[in-house]
């Protein structure tokens, strides 16, 4: 279904006011690339690895895995490629923002050079792997480059120029660009890439299958035993899965026991993508944090035209107008690049860690057969590949000289405490009883219009009540079943958001994305139609 919105334009190129079609609410990667489908799993089954996850850091694990020679089954809760690797923006760069500077405050320049080579290896990693299994996933060398549209900003852009030459990178400092506004200066790092990730991970599965590993898709583990040899993995509806090792790469991880939630602070941001003649192709991957954060890069399109992709406008799952979002992106993108019909729209999920650097490695308490990769702060591709990397080696009794930096038994007190404290917070807030959300003034569910959700009290309860689009109402516990934040509406992707640890339910209570394995409960609707 295609969106319109009225955008306010603040450039002479424009009238005071444009219509803008978003395009429809789906995953143009999702979109372009048809996926097999792969059974169940509903027998018990016994195996080497059991990778619980099938996104990029999952997929790639289970690659590295099989080529090494291990027994390798992945266990996907819904579609592989499907969740956020399927909606990534997909620049696959060793450059994260204007991270080599702040690794190197925080931890040193020996931390930094370290970092780089890790990241370094995975894209030159992505190249080799593609012509291996001659994966066809529009994997294109390109510049990357974070910038800044204020004089105020160049300092900084100076200063991580500095930070990614000692950390050995080919960095430099540019003032022009393929952007069609002028920027202030910029952190250029020439030779990183682009791809389809999809295609890419769908390659993977062939060669895993091909290796003799297996795949399971809508098969949801929701519990781990580790009394023992071997990890005992508990899957939804009765099987279990018997590993010597097991490895978790669900984005945000699914069990408590890992000890990380409280080092996890989740993140939603919205992407709108639409044609672009070849010759306006800015060239170039691009990121500011300015404004919200803007991401651009371009794609292989339909007649000989590259598809714009742009990324942005940061917030927290289920506590934001998220429809505002995608109107104020599809601005700005109308606003610099003159694109207003455009052709899919879709949002996209990460976390970060407390100390800006991702876990990945043995879990936290010393387990030698269980493994984790997250926090990826939304460069998961890059760190995806190098998780797959960096368990197989550690699975195999290596470790890789820079395997302690991303060690997520690591703790760094004094470099954690800002974000760790913030972050706190804002999951303390979200526990509070009284936080009522929703859609405009709704109060009961006579308020709402279909389409609409908000959290009200019915019967002195919490409940998140939604109107379908057929008039009907669905009536849903408020309370996230993972550990008992209260949701909120999603008015864009119609969904329940929680805004603690970023799990999200569908409007009829199932399961999109965890860390909740388990519904939110549903009450029968009766006198919550009248708001009786």
């Amino acid at each position: 279904m295609a969106v319109h919105a009225r955008m306010e334009a603040r450039t002479s190129g424009y009238a005071d006011t444009m219509t803008v079609n978003l395009g429809p609410l789906e995953s143009y990667w999702i979109a372009s690339a048809a996926a097999a489908d792969h059974a169940a799993l509903d027998a018990d089954l016994e195996v080497d690895v059991a990778v619980v996850g099938g996104g990029i850091a999952g997929l790639c694990t289970a690659w590295e895995l099989t080529r090494a020679g291990r027994s390798v089954a992945v266990l996907e809760a819904g579609r592989v490629a499907a969740g956020v690797t399927g909606h990534t923006t997909a620049k696959l760069s060793v450059q994260h923002g204007l991270c080599y500077a702040q690794l190197r405050r925080r931890f040193g320049a020996e931390a930094a050079r370290r970092y780089a080579l890790s990241q370094s290896a995975a894209v030159e990693h992505a190249f080799a792997t593609a012509e291996a299994l001659s994966i066809d996933c529009q994997l294109e060398r390109s510049d990357s480059y974070v910038y800044t549209e204020t004089r105020e900003g160049v300092p900084a852009i100076r200063e991580e120029v500095d930070a990614a030459r000692a950390a050995g990178l080919e960095a430099s400092f540019v003032t022009e660009t393929g952007l069609p506004y002028p920027v202030a200066g910029a952190v250029r790092i020439a030779g990183q890439a682009q791809f389809h990730p999809r295609r890419y991970l769908l390659g993977l599965v062939e060669g895993i299958l091909a290796g003799g590993g297996r795949i399971f898709e809508r098969t949801r583990v929701v519990g781990m035993e580790r009394d023992g040899d071997p990890v005992v993995l508990a899957v939804e509806g009765g099987p279990e899965v018997r590993a010597k090792d097991a490895v978790v790469t669900t984005h945000y991880p699914v069990f408590d026991r890992l000890r990380l939630f409280s080092r996890l602070s989740p993140y939603r941001e919205v992407v709108v993508a639409g044609a672009i003649a070849a010759e306006a192709d800015p060239g170039g991957m691009y990121i500011t944090s300015e404004g919200g954060t803007r991401s651009v890069r371009t794609a292989p399109y339909t007649g000989g035209k590259r598809l714009l992709i742009v990324t942005g406008e940061s917030f927290t799952p289920g506590s934001e107008d998220v429809r505002d979002r995608f109107e104020r992106l599809a601005g700005w993108t109308a606003e610099r690049f003159g694109i207003t019909d455009l052709a899919c729209h879709w949002a996209a999920q990460d976390n970060t860690t407390t100390d800006g650097v991702p876990f990945v490695g043995r879990f936290p308490g010393g387990d030698p057969h269980v493994y984790v990769a997250t926090g990826f702060g939304g460069w998961g591709m890059s760190n995806g590949i190098m998780a797959g990397r960096l368990i197989t080696a550690l699975a195999n009794g290596e470790a890789p000289a820079w395997a302690g930096l991303y060690d997520p038994s690591r703790l760094h007190p004094a470099k954690e405490a800002r974000g760790f404290v913030s972050f706190q917070k804002e999951v303390a807030a979200h526990f509070v009883g009284d936080r009522i959300t929703g859609s405009g003034t709704a109060r009961t569910p006579a308020d709402l219009r279909p389409g609409e959700g908000a959290v009200m009290k019915i019967d002195g309860e919490r409940r998140a009540v939604y109107r379908g689009l057929d008039g009907g109402v669905r009536a849903l516990s408020a309370t996230c079943t993972h550990l008992g934040c209260l949701v909120g509406f999603n008015n864009a992707e119609r969904t329940w958001d929680c805004p603690c640890h970023g799990s999200r339910f569908d409007v009829d209570g199932g399961v999109l994305g965890g860390p909740a394995t388990r519904p939110l409960h549903r009450y029968e609707t009766g006198s919550e139609d009248s708001g009786s």
